[in-house]
């Protein structure tokens, strides 16, 4: 009989995958940097990536690593771009997408490259290399919804992005299915081939789809350690009907371990996480059991009883020996360290078997930008292009260079920035479906043809057309467009007559050089900046200042020439807001005097003068900065923070509400901050003997981190604030925080690195690099930020002459020598007592180290930083649940209650729960 069975299994396995040939006819295998095609030592048949017209190609020897595609690799430079491989696909077909990278030292420079990787306009992963001969690699599973699939290289950090080998594996039938798999993709975290006879892992041919298993034997730092006294290895040559759902190879099915003392347990480090992730374990029993022997466990996850209740049994289950038994979850809550358990039933004689596991997280897509097919008729028409070629998503994760977007969940253009790209022939009438168009930057090209009708693009702001060969008639709509404040066509070859509306709008427009185009009647209802072929110059004056001016008429003195700001027409910012508000309003001196009573209640002070509590008649409370600084560079500061705070609006940034230049003071009104400072708070006078805790420390990090991050990324060109410390991170009634005071702030040159600038910030938070190059970098605020994290873990000020010993002075100094030496609790905030989970504490106190490293290039971003932040407040989320003696509720909430916990045979049931509650609750399968 069993013969039989032995014998219909081979036939099984005979018919059930097709030859090798056929499986890799679904295959891509691409040798990024290679220069010839070649099949490897597995029969995996290689293509180069020649094609790519884009980055450079890299020869590396790395010891031991004699594979042909890992002798080359392709990088890029670590500029704004995005660098993206377009794949073929087949529509509604499941893929293994894998990318590795191995560093070898390429650039000569030992500095591990740090940038991200995306799947069209998902986020994917942020590639870390941390040793120059090992490789990273990334891979994921997904059903495609289009023709082709797009990865993207972008977002250096440190070194250039560089890729080895990208390839693509097709699967069939319903393996890998989800029902959530329109919504989400899976990352692929552990593979593991328990009880595997050698360090290698398996693959194709074995592996039909050539997924990669990975011997447990390997021992990666902390992948899998606090192994059970007893595991044994065992293994078969028995071929395994392996034909269930996922259908893991033959080979890997014929070896497992076994627990003789009667468990099993693993701790492994599962990277992505916390999240939610599919998880399942293979069995098949390889044993040969007594008749009055039997094989009962449970699996066992801390904090997590419901779990434990099911019984695995897998002869009753598979049933029978020799066959693939798959039970898992498909929807399971975890945690970045995962200790597991299996553990044999009182009524069992033989210990618990695992023959192999998976993990995958569920990452969630993004449907991408809803301007993407507008775009691609832009692109069409200049297909040649280099600027065309980034590919991917315009707007995500990161944009085009050439374009900037709306910070919406799904974004939408808002700036085309094409100066001086060499186009040719009529604008692309695709530009007119941009309906979140604000900046238009087409100057300075060979465009020909009439001006499109702009009517759809009702946010346009800025139009730049000058220095082109337009022709025909101004069109008489561009005066419909109710936002519009800058109009420049000169030197083209319109004509006809200026459209009178155009004339009376009070907009920023020059037509000057086109020699038939005239004006027509020169009546003005409106204020107006018009430049025609006699105005040379162009200046946009600051129209909140400008229109205060006339409402205070009479009764304030004459306007100072350094106060009227200039803002320059070459790409002005395209900055958009989280919270909408007005422009500043511009109060009198006797509001003011009014809303302080005089002055009364002061409420803080500093180098820049004395702040004042008050309330407007409304009710409203606000903050009055009254500068002391009247000097050249103290009007300077004022006018610098008016300017930057008129124009930018986020929920984490103090709002400026308005200012007051009168009778030679200078005044600044912001909304009133309840709660003070972060460095009150920390080690002022709102401590006294109580802190605010670790949860809402890393609350008010994001939140400063999320203000920072708008300035860094979400302004065109960027603002660098210059002065971060925990003094000007305020808090609003409930705790939340603002960044504020940007008297030092500096805008950064589009399209260069560094401002040369002189050094201005406070001692302790101060960039030493800065310091010492005068070149300032967005980099500089994250070395200040990083000294804040530093501040929130400790409660330490970040200068001392007494808290940090006889060798430091600073914070960084002092906790680098703990954190460094594994002492990491020699720097916490004894008043946080135990309520913190040390892992988040770990998270944010290497992030911080990597935030005050001594050059820019070594440091994150801030977005990374924030990154990191969200991570470590999760991680603490759950601590905190568990702290609170809750686990039994977060049992409650995070498991489906229809599992069939009687023995674990629950096939492929899935849940019918909406995603939003179905992702929360494990479904088990």
């Amino acid at each position: 009989m069993e013969t039989t069975f032995l014998f219909l299994s081979s036939l099984f396995l005979l018919f059930s995958f097709s030859s090798p040939q056929i499986i890799q006819a679904g295959f891509i295998s691409l040798d990024c940097g290679g220069t010839e095609s070649f099949t490897d030592e597995i029969g995996l048949q290689w293509t180069t990536d020649a094609k790519f017209n884009y980055g450079e190609i890299s020869t590396i020897s790395v010891a031991n690593e004699t594979r042909k595609q890992y002798t080359t690799l392709r990088h890029f430079p670590a500029d704004s771009r995005k660098y993206c491989y377009t794949l073929d696909v087949v529509s509604r077909t499941r893929y293994l997408l894998r990318a590795t990278f191995l560093y070898g030292n390429f650039d000569k420079n030992n500095v591990y490259p740090k940038f991200d990787i995306s799947v069209g306009a998902t986020h994917w992963s942020t590639i870390v290399i941390s040793d120059a001969n090992s490789i990273e690699m990334r891979e994921l599973i997904f059903l495609a919804s289009s023709p082709t699939v797009s990865v993207c290289l972008s977002n250096a950090t440190t070194g250039q992005p560089f890729i080895s080998t990208l390839e693509l594996r097709q699967f069939n039938g319903s393996i890998y299915f989800t029902q959530y798999e329109q919504q989400f993709y899976l990352s692929v975290s552990a593979r593991i081939n328990f009880g595997a006879e050698s360090d290698a892992p398996i693959r194709y041919p074995d592996d039909p789809f050539d997924r990669i298993w990975e011997s447990d034997s390997v021992k990666k730092a902390n992948y899998l350690v606090d192994v059970a006294a007893g595991t044994e290895k065992i293994s078969t040559k028995v071929p395994i009907d392996v034909n269930r759902y996922e259908a893991p190879p033959v080979k890997v099915m014929q070896t497992a371990v076994v627990g003789t003392s009667g468990s099993l347990t693993y701790r492994l480090n599962l990277d992505g996480f916390p999240g939610t992730a599919w998880a399942v374990t293979y069995f098949a029993e390889i044993e040969d059991l007594a008749p009055n022997e039997s094989r009962k466990f449970r699996l066992v996850l801390p904090g997590q009883p419901d779990i434990s209740k099911a019984v695995v049994n897998i002869v009753e289950n598979a049933p029978g020996k020799y066959r693939l038994y798959e039970p898992g979850f498909t929807n399971l809550s975890l945690p970045f360290v995962l200790s597991f358990k299996f553990g044999k039933t009182s009524d069992s004689s033989k210990g618990p078997l695992l023959n192999a596991m998976e993990i995958n997280k569920y990452l969630e897509k993004n449907d991408g930008s809803p301007d993407a097919a507008a775009i691609s008729g832009v692109l069409s028409r200049f297909s040649s292009a280099d600027w065309t070629q980034e590919g991917g998503d315009p707007c995500l994760p990161v944009p085009w260079s050439w374009v900037r977007c709306s910070s919406d969940p799904q974004p939408r253009i808002i700036s085309i920035l094409l100066s001086s790209k060499n186009l040719t022939g009529n604008i692309p009438s695709d530009i007119t479906k941009l309906v979140g168009l604000v900046e238009l930057w087409l100057d300075g090209n060979y465009l020909t043809g009439p001006l499109p009708d702009f009517t759809g693009c009702m946010d346009l702001k800025i139009i730049h057309l000058e220095n082109n060969q337009l022709t025909g008639t101004l069109p008489a709509s561009l005066a419909n467009l109710p936002n519009l404040r800058e109009l420049y066509v000169q030197n083209n070859v319109l004509s006809g007559v200026v459209p009178q509306d155009l004339l009376s709008n009070g907009l920023v427009f020059n037509y000057s050089g086109n020699y038939n185009l005239h004006r027509g009647s020169r009546t003005m209802s409106h204020m107006y900046i018009v430049i025609g072929s006699a105005v040379g110059a162009s200046v946009l004056l600051l129209a909140t200042v400008i229109s205060c001016l006339v409402m205070r008429k009479g009764k304030r003195r004459n306007y100072e020439k350094e106060h009227i700001v200039s803002v320059p027409t070459q790409r002005l910012a395209s900055w958009t807001s989280d919270d909408p508000a007005e422009a500043a309003h511009c109060f009198s001196l006797a509001e003011i005097e009014s809303a302080t009573n005089n002055f009364e209640k002061r409420i803080g002070s500093g180098g820049f003068g004395i702040v004042y509590y008050g309330k407007l008649k409304e009710g409203k409370e606000i903050a009055v900065k009254v500068l002391r600084n009247n000097s050249y560079q103290g009007k300077r500061e004022f006018s610098n923070e008016v300017t930057l705070l008129s124009r930018i609006h986020h929920r984490n940034l103090v709002q400026l509400l308005g200012y007051c230049r009168e009778e030679e003071n200078s005044i600044l009104v912001y909304e009133f901050m309840h709660n003070g400072t972060l460095k009150e708070h920390l080690y002022g006078p709102l401590t006294h003997g109580r802190s605010i805790n670790w949860i809402k420390r890393l609350q008010i990090a994001e939140d400063a981190a999320k203000g920072i991050e708008y300035l860094h990324t979400g302004c065109v060109p960027v603002v660098i604030h210059r002065d971060l410390k925990s003094s000007n991170i305020l808090l609003d009634t409930h705790m939340r925080a603002k960044v504020s005071d940007f008297g030092l702030s500096k805008l950064a040159v589009d399209g260069v690195s560094h401002v040369s600038s002189i050094v201005r910030g406070t001692v302790g938070y101060l960039d030493p690099e800065y310091y010492i190059s005068q070149q300032l970098t967005d980099k500089s605020d994250v070395y200040s930020f990083g000294v804040i994290l530093l501040e929130l873990i400790s409660g330490q000020e970040a200068i001392s002459n007494e808290n940090f010993g006889i060798h430091c002075r600073n914070i960084v100094q002092w906790a680098k020598l703990h954190i460094e030496s594994g002492d990491i609790q020699g720097i916490i905030d004894p008043l946080l007592g135990n309520n913190y989970d040390l892992q988040s504490m770990w998270k944010i106190a290497e992030k911080a180290l990597m935030c005050v490293q001594p050059h820019g290039d070594m440091r994150p971003s801030i977005s990374e930083v924030l990154k990191e932040i969200q991570d470590a407040i999760s991680i603490e989320r759950e601590a905190e649940t568990f702290r609170k003696g809750n686990s039994d509720e977060v049992s409650r909430n995070s498991f489906h209650s229809s599992m069939n916990l009687g023995s674990m045979d629950i096939g492929r049931v899935e849940s019918f729960l909406s995603i939003d509650q179905s992702i929360a609750q494990p479904t088990a399968r």
